[in-house]
């Protein structure tokens, strides 16, 4: 029963695979969002996401693994767009900087100290605390042990505390 369930998801027509993503799409917007802080980049992260998740369909064997699977892609995504904005021209930076002077401090000093931590550290305390998602679930989209999620969870906000 269980290898047909896993054959049948991984050959999941259009229509099912997609009405699958649309229930996760919520999901996947606030993830996107809290990493790029841009509608319109968190848009186009979940596009690209959405369509890499279509392309490797295949490749995903278990249908209970669909949401972190799915979670661990937007990230991936998310992280890709970061990397091709640091490329980008300074001059965009300014104005941007200039902006984010109105904002709160707490806000900003929490937004810097977030950047300055370590990447590993800072996708489990964004999913800890913007996400509300539990040990077992960080450790299922990470795909690291509970244990591993935990220390870092307990070094990333060691640092955080260390920048704040």
């Amino acid at each position: 029963m269980d290898e047909v369930r896993m054959v049948d998801f991984a050959q999941m027509d259009e229509e099912a695979f997609f009405s699958r993503l649309y229930v996760e799409h919520r999901k996947m917007y606030a993830i996107a969002y809290s990493y790029l802080r841009t509608e319109a980049d968190t848009l186009e992260v979940i596009q690209e996401a959405s369509c890499r998740a279509w392309m490797k369909r295949k490749k995903l064997k278990d249908e209970q693994s669909f949401t972190p699977w799915l979670i661990r892609i937007t990230i991936n995504c998310c992280m890709d767009e970061l990397r091709r904005k640091k490329r980008v021209i300074v001059a965009e930076k300014m104005v941007e900087e200039a902006a984010q002077e109105m904002k709160s401090n707490d806000r900003i000093d929490l937004e810097r100290a977030m950047n300055q931590i370590k990447p590993k550290y800072r996708h489990v305390v964004t999913l800890k605390y913007y996400h509300d998602m539990t040990t077992i679930e960080i450790a299922k989209v990470l795909k690291r042990p509970e244990g591993t999620i935990k220390t870092w969870l307990r070094e990333g906000l060691k640092q955080l505390r260390s920048y704040l």
